[in-house]
């Protein structure tokens, strides 16, 4: 999907081969990196809404595994990349929360793919992403975002425990850092590519 981007003197968009706009959202669990993905790769002032833990969040969402977290997004981060110069991703990062689930219906709309970022200590808080995407047919990939002093797992391991397809990417990375950022986020326009030239041609028998 290509979002036109109209002529400066008002003629009509220009073409795919000039510009193309894709929209790939960033999800996971509370306190995954997805915030600090987004700010790494940007290559504009991402726009961020985080507000900060209060006592009636905190009795609301469970911080296990991330006691030293102060912020919360409450609707999205967002961001901008150009891969080349025809290629640009607007980056949605969606919140990770369950009372703010409402909004990934909004986020998701246009999306061509998506990013599962996650925490090997908490796999299972990758379940609602990867549910929400599965179901929408929206090709994602898993990112294993590698936290200092966390275990690192093969991610055939983590393949098997979050039940995978084979064919499903997983990628390790550090969210810190705009280059691994990036290839992850390269990964993701491969499988999407791919998974787009597998879908049969309508019309064709």
């Amino acid at each position: 999907m290509d979002y036109g981007v109209s002529d400066p003197a008002g003629g009509h968009p220009r073409s795919p081969a000039q510009h193309r706009a894709i929209k790939i959202l960033l999800a996971g669990g509370f306190g995954v990196g997805k915030t600090t993905l987004v700010g790494a790769v940007s290559e504009i002032r991402p726009l961020r809404t985080e507000e900060p833990l209060t006592e009636g969040s905190l009795r609301t969402d469970s911080t296990v595994g991330v006691e030293g977290k102060t912020t919360t997004t409450v609707a999205m981060d967002f961001g901008r990349i150009s891969l080349r110069s025809d290629l640009v991703l607007y980056l949605f990062g969606t919140p990770g929360q369950q009372r703010f689930w409402f909004m990934w219906d909004e986020l998701a709309i246009g999306a061509l793919g998506a990013v599962v970022l996650a925490d090997t200590r908490r796999l299972a808080d990758s379940f609602p992403a990867i549910d929400y995407f599965e179901r929408r047919a929206i090709p994602f990939i898993i990112a294993l975002n590698c936290f200092d002093g966390a275990r690192r797992y093969d991610t055939e391991d983590v393949r098997m425990a979050l039940d995978l397809d084979p064919d499903m990417p997983i990628v390790l990375c550090d969210a810190r850092s705009r280059e691994s950022a990036k290839d992850v986020l390269i990964t993701l326009v491969e499988h999407v590519l791919m998974t787009a030239s597998e879908e049969p041609v309508s019309g064709i028998v």
